[in-house]
């Protein structure tokens, strides 16, 4: 019979927000597959497990995937960790959890502490949907191209950030989504955790006067839907009905459905676009 992975949730902060399922699997398995084995002593020491740790990071995720994938074949139960929070979220871990599950091995998910989540439900924003970006991409075009991307973006945006980095990455949602509302989450579940809600300007203003310290989660408000409105505006504004509907025409699409369209696009009733046409 072959092994199992669990996936072990870990705290992101305060040792008391892990599960007693997760300390039970932890003592229980075989090995445990650890983002650092030094952090993840100190949690194993403070709870008493004594399974034995195996490294498992972004620079070996696939070459070691492979091996403990091996040992699961082979009947060995293992339990994956992060530094802190869930595993495969943001994380190297996905790597093996994919593997694992090509090859037929069963995968269990104890649920715990995961710093977007947390943020989330108390930033003050809509949590119905929301757009998990993690950490920006470091190289600057691919970075540049997200960050585009996240312009449109209706649904509350919630992102990872380094203090080092902080500053600039403000600065540079503010350049391109404009000055939106933020909640700002520092430090989350640890003694000095702070919650910040305000805008993004102030925000900058604030971190261009002191220097940010710890680990932060963004929470950055959607485009809304009067402000997609107010953009088609102006993106359609300088064309005529007649011009905006031949737009739509020469792509193949049936003049009614045209219709509805460029009085979507204008923010306008389909009966408006109607008589415009007439009169032209």
């Amino acid at each position: 019979m072959p092994g199992k992975l669990y996936i072990c949730a870990t705290p992101i902060g305060n040792l008391r927000d892990i599960t007693y399922r997760v300390i039970d699997t932890l003592k229980e398995a075989d090995l445990i597959a650890a983002e650092d084995t030094r952090h993840s002593m100190k949690l194993m020491s403070h709870f008493d497990i004594h399974t034995p740790l195996t490294s498992y990071h972004e620079h070996n995720r696939i070459e070691k995937a492979e091996q403990l994938v091996d040992k699961m074949l082979g009947g060995i139960n293992i339990a994956l960790v992060t530094d802190a929070g869930t595993p495969a979220v943001s994380d190297p871990g996905e790597e093996l959890v994919r593997q694992a599950v090509r090859a037929g091995i069963e995968v269990v998910s104890l649920p715990g502490a995961c710093a977007c989540i947390t943020a989330l439900t108390m930033s003050g924003l809509s949590t119905r949907r929301f757009a998990f970006e993690a950490f920006l991409p470091q190289t600057k075009k691919e970075r540049r191209k997200i960050i585009e991307e996240l312009k449109t973006e209706t649904r509350t945006i919630v992102m990872y950030e380094a203090p080092h980095r902080l500053l600039s990455t403000l600065r540079e949602l503010g350049a391109e989504l404009g000055d939106r509302v933020i909640t700002i989450c520092r430090e989350m579940t640890k003694k000095h955790e702070e919650n910040i809600y305000t805008t993004i300007s102030r925000a900058i203003d604030m971190y261009a006067e002191c220097e940010p310290k710890g680990e932060y989660v963004l929470v950055v408000e959607g485009l809304k839907k009067e402000d997609i409105e107010d953009m088609n505006r102006k993106k359609y504004g300088a064309l005529s009905v007649k011009e905006h509907m031949d737009m739509y025409i020469s792509e193949g699409i049936g003049t009614k459905e045209a219709m509805k369209l460029v009085a979507k696009d204008r923010g306008v009733p389909k009966r408006e676009i109607y008589n415009t046409l007439l009169k032209e």
